[in-house]
């Protein structure tokens, strides 16, 4: 009996512990690890990443770096609220925009010094305000540029000012019109606006005001043939000299050397309907274009440097030729040496061949600097330097050789040796 029993426990035994294992082999498959699911965000997809500077680029390239639209909104309208740059990579950091992961990600490249503290960087700082000073009581409409440099404005602001004030006829009307300029801050038109001798609401006639309200010229005109005028000739009848270039460039390009009706100057758009009228009975129009031709010019004593749209011409070379030699010198500044001239696009080689071998090159007024003296300017619009500007102005804020300079450019030879010829 006891056996039996004895064999009933240990058979009992055995069943549960069959159940136990199956209990446990169906609960460890609930409990199965899934493979590991990693998502791919816009950000993690390989950037292209090149050197840059972030006050440099537009919307579409913030995107290219990989940030969505909306951080990319984000961005630009941070930069508009510390000034409209950034000065350091501390701060454009700081944008909650970029995460830590893409900061370290870009950091590399930024060409951006690491804290705006650096003395080095203090010219990059271009939007220090200056106080307004004035003296007493005074018309807007009479004040020059210097003027208003004077009063505390950039060379640019003023510039703006005058243009703001030809786009209203000459006057700036009233104190109201005056307070709509873009340029004149809310702030500094409360300093000035005590000052303004001008009435305090815009006139009903406002359309015929600006003409009557424009002080007259004080230029003494007298009688001038508009086809033998030059840039300075422009200039002493009170247009500027961009105004006057524009002119002189008008007459020889577009109506080939010579006015041919009194029509043709009305047409010139820096010419105003008002100032054309001032003009009209000083005008002598030597409308006999054979004569103006065939004035000869010696090519052997005439610069390269400076020869002129019209001289070109007169030599043989076409429109298109010509304004291609004259483009490309204006943006050089000058050639250094006739090859140049040769490698000049859309030209005829063959005519500019025999021209360079007849007339001489100046280079003396031909502008040269050290790459850690060249303006920021000249080094973004020289053809020989603008696509190593950026970095140029990044390096020589910490090294003053230029040889280190440009070891760290990296540039192809024939690049390096273009640079060199406007170097000092």
């Amino acid at each position: 009996m006891m056996r039996k029993n004895y064999y009933q426990k240990l058979a009992f035994m055995g069943m549960m512990l069959i159940v136990l294992l199956a209990f446990q082999n169906y609960t460890s498959r609930e409990k199965e690890n899934f493979p590991e699911i990693k998502f791919i965000t816009e950000n993690s997809i390989p950037l292209n990443l090149m050197e840059f500077d972030p006050n440099n680029l537009d919307a579409k390239q913030w995107e290219n770096l990989g940030f969505s639209e909306k951080q990319v909104f984000t961005i630009l309208n941070y930069k508009k609220i510390i000034g409209g740059k950034f000065t350091s990579k501390a701060q454009f950091k700081k944008c909650y925009a970029v995460s830590p992961e893409k900061f370290t990600e870009l950091e590399s490249y930024i060409l951006l010094p690491e804290t705006g503290k650096d003395h080095h960087f203090e010219k990059f700082d271009t939007y220090e305000k200056k106080e307004i000073h004035i003296s007493g009581r005074f018309n807007p409409d009479r004040l020059s540029a210097a003027e208003w440099i004077s009063i505390g404005f950039s060379e640019k602001q003023a510039e703006a000012i005058l243009k703001y004030k030809n786009y209203l006829g000459g006057s700036f009307v009233s104190k109201e019109k005056f307070k709509e300029c873009f340029i004149i801050s809310s702030d500094n038109y409360s300093k000035l606006e005590p000052y303004l001798v001008l009435p305090v609401q815009t006139p009903d006639d406002f359309k015929n005001y600006g003409k009557n309200y424009t002080a007259k010229s004080k230029i003494h005109y007298r009688n001038f043939d508009p086809n033998t005028l030059d840039l300075d000739g422009w200039k002493g009848l009170g247009f500027s000299e961009k105004q006057a270039n524009t002119i002189v460039n008008y007459r020889d390009r577009n109506l080939r050397g010579s006015f041919k009706s009194l029509e043709d100057i009305k047409k010139c758009f820096v010419i105003s309907p008002e100032k054309f009228e001032e003009l009209s009975p000083y005008i002598k129009l030597n409308t006999n274009t054979n004569l103006i031709q065939k004035q000869e010019t010696d090519f052997s004593k005439v610069d390269l440097n400076i020869i002129t749209f019209k001289q070109l011409l007169e030599f043989g070379l076409d429109e298109k030729s010509a304004g291609s030699m004259i483009g490309f010198r204006k943006k050089l500044r000058g050639f250094v040496n006739k090859q140049q001239i040769l490698d000049t696009y859309n030209i005829d080689k063959n005519l500019v061949q025999k021209l360079i071998s007849i007339a001489p090159l100046d280079v003396s007024n031909v502008p040269k600097y050290t790459l850690t003296e060249a303006p920021e300017e000249w080094l973004k619009d020289h053809p020989y330097f603008k696509y190593s500007a950026d970095k140029i102005i990044f390096y020589r804020t910490t090294y003053t050789d230029d040889k280190k300079i440009l070891k760290l450019l990296k540039l192809k030879p024939e690049y390096e040796e273009r640079m060199k010829l406007y170097l000092k």
